[in-house]
């Protein structure tokens, strides 16, 4: 448990050799850019000679100094130090002459703050730990000094403690000791470390920075809105650096990276951050294939060691294709439960709602087979994913039992298997035991339905204890040609961006651009990783009036909003395309961490509040005059009013 620090480091940082790598600029210069890794010096410029972690047999007769934290203490004979590294076990001496060590040592609470100095020597026979890394060894210490003494913690810190997540929140430096937020951090600041060496080193990417302070960005996420100190001036923080680095692309500097800072007030999501952070990336003179290949070299450079390697290529699922087999465009595609359509076994069908559901426009007969159903589930489970379908999706669900040896068919369900029982098990490959979950509707809607049903499955399967999704496996793949548009919600005779107003369209399609814009397909593509969405990028238009023709035209917004754009395109833009790494989601997945917010060094909880420091929070008028703003309070709201200067409840 103890060793993860060296794990990761040695495998991240085994020595590859040097690196050449040439870029020749415009002046004929040459940079000749060079890798080589080694193991950090963890005890450079500091107090102490080594980490309590990395002490072994090896080192027996040594005299070494640390600092760390007291873990805990036993019988005033023994205490375990601690670091970032590990543990080490210290002797407290018993001597008549130490007993000043003795004090600092017996008396300083758990958690508090000392640098010890002594020799290294083995433990008495019998009494080595295998389950420490340092078990063979201990510290028979000569001095000790108290450099801060630690207060009654509010949990304790240690891994198995359970501790509600607002607690944590709410005093997250401590929260931070833990081993487990120590191993994220740090595999987060290495995977992101040996990005900027592939990109830069390797590739010749630049990173830059864009600015936080910026205006107003037709469509997409509601943003964060920042006054300023003229009279009804606005600035907004992005979404995304998009615009910018388009323009620097205009600017001839061909390739671009950031690890960026990005900013969406998306209200009360329960895995999303106000505030979150992408590895963004955008080329000229690039197409879809070259951005993927880039991507999928990144991820296996990058990729920790102690993980399955990354296997390239990805595969890819059109949008349609995900959609129709999976009812998402983002598939876990770790295990099958396929949809399969079985809409022409039903074609001169009897069955009541199946023909009318053939009868409409798209309609179709959809289905998933959920393999030994009946060993796993109960008669509860199959109502209540019935009822989740109906609450959720307004969709009917039939549940099949073709080979059960217990018959739960409803009476509807045996007219099915009346009609076409071998049909059915033909196509679908039904077994003994297997459930047929069967649904009939508008194509989208029913894979749809299918799709969550699917995922509902694997949870309640997994529940009875059996293993679906392999937590080892790493299962990528790209969702490509995606629709350019989608109609809005609140108006579907108009048109929204299906991501942004600045996505190309595909070549193939641009024609339909100016007849029917809605079957347009779009040159954008997403990296999905275990049914999450880790990335998302498209070739962009780079062309100034077809830009302006989808913005007036088509999505009817203001061009004056994005005239700088526009007028940059006209100026000789290169061809170009990009994507981002939600950086946030991507070590999630690699940790198996149950949140985002347990990658993220201070996130906010859930309801986008900072419960450590209670932001966030009033501030008095005059703070506000300078930037012309006056808090409209709603009549009933007084009681609210006050308690902003009350402390907040911890959030659950």
């Amino acid at each position: 448990m103890f060793c993860w620090l060296s794990r990761l480091y040695l495998g991240f940082s085994t020595p590859t050799g040097r690196i050449p790598h040439l870029i020749r600029s415009s002046l004929s210069r040459t940079l000749v850019l060079t890798s080589q890794r080694r193991i950090p010096e963890f005890s450079s410029f500091v107090a102490r000679t080594n980490m309590c972690g990395e002490l072994r047999s090896s080192h027996i007769g040594q005299e070494v100094t640390l600092c760390g934290w007291i873990q805990y203490r036993r019988q005033n004979i023994f205490l375990v130090l601690r670091d970032f590294h590990g543990l080490v076990q210290v002797v407290i001496p018993q001597e008549e002459s130490a007993a000043s060590v003795r004090k600092i040592l017996c008396e300083a609470p758990v958690e508090s703050v000392v640098q010890v100095s002594g020799t290294v020597i083995s433990r008495p026979p019998g009494q080595e730990n295998p389950k420490m890394p340092t078990g063979e060894i201990e510290i028979k210490v000569k001095t000790a000094e108290l450099l801060n003494s630690c207060k009654k913690l509010p949990f304790e810190i240690k891994d198995f403690v359970k501790k509600t997540e607002a607690l944590r929140l709410q005093y997250r430096y401590l929260d931070l000791r833990s081993f487990q937020m120590q191993y994220n951090l740090r595999l987060r600041s290495q995977m992101v470390m040996k990005m900027r060496e592939y990109l830069c080193n390797l590739h010749g990417f630049v990173d830059i920075e864009t600015p936080t302070l910026f205006k107003r960005t037709p469509g997409g996420a509601k943003e964060f809105v920042i006054p300023s100190r003229e009279p009804g001036k606005f600035y907004c923080l992005p979404q995304s650096p998009q615009q910018f680095k388009q323009l620097l692309m205009v600017g001839g500097l061909d390739r671009y990276f950031q690890v960026a800072r990005c900013y969406r007030d998306e209200g009360s999501r329960p895995d999303r951050q106000p505030e979150f952070t992408q590895i963004d990336i955008e080329m000229s003179f690039v197409d879809q294939t070259g951005i993927r290949s880039l991507i999928e070299g990144l991820l296996q450079y990058s990729w920790p060691t102690d993980k399955d390697p990354v296997v390239v290529p990805f595969p890819s699922l059109t949008f349609a294709e995900a959609l129709a087999s999976y009812g998402t465009d983002k598939p876990d595609t770790r295990f099958g439960m396929k949809i399969i359509d079985i809409s022409d076994l039903f074609r001169n069908t009897e069955v009541g709602f199946l023909q009318d559901a053939l009868s409409k426009p798209q309609g179709a007969v959809k289905a998933i087979r959920v393999s030994e159903g009946t060993k796993y589930l109960k008669r509860k489970d199959i109502d209540s994913i019935r009822k989740f379908a109906a609450d959720h999706f307004n969709q009917e669900v039939l549940p099949v039992f073709p080979e059960a040896s217990r018959n739960w068919n409803s009476p509807v369900a045996q007219s099915i298997l009346e009609e076409q029982r071998s049909g059915l098990i033909r196509l679908m490959e039904i077994r003994e035991d297997d459930v047929v979950l069967l649904t009939a509707g508008e194509h989208k809607k029913a894979c749809s339905a299918l799709g969550k049903l699917r995922l509902e499955c694997a949870d309640l399967l997994e529940a009875r204890g059996l293993m679906l999704r392999d937590p080892a496996l790493f299962s990528f793949l790209w969702v490509v040609d995606f629709p350019l548009f989608l109609p809005k919600e609140e108006n579907p005779g108009e048109l929204e961006s299906a991501h942004h107003p600045f996505t190309a369209p595909h070549p193939s399609d641009l024609q339909l651009l100016y007849t029917e814009p809605e079957k347009v397909r779009s040159q954008h593509y997403d990296l999905v990783l275990n049914g999450s969405e880790i990335g998302g990028g498209s070739i962009r238009i780079h062309d100034a009036e077809l830009q302006r023709y989808v913005l007036a035209t088509l999505l009817k917004e203001d061009v004056n909003l994005l005239s700088h754009l526009l007028q940059a395109l006209d100026f000789g833009a290169p061809p170009h395309g990009g994507i981002a790494l939600g950086l946030d989601r991507l070590i999630c997945l690699v940790t198996g961490a149950p949140s985002i917010r347990d990658v993220i060094a201070f996130p906010k909880s859930f309801r986008g509040h900072d419960l450590m420091s209670n932001a966030p929070d009033s501030l008095p008028p005059e703070e506000l005059k300078p930037y012309h703003i006056q808090v409209s309070w709603p009549a009933d709201s007084e009681a609210e009013k006050s308690s902003l200067n009350q402390p907040s409840h911890p959030e659950s």
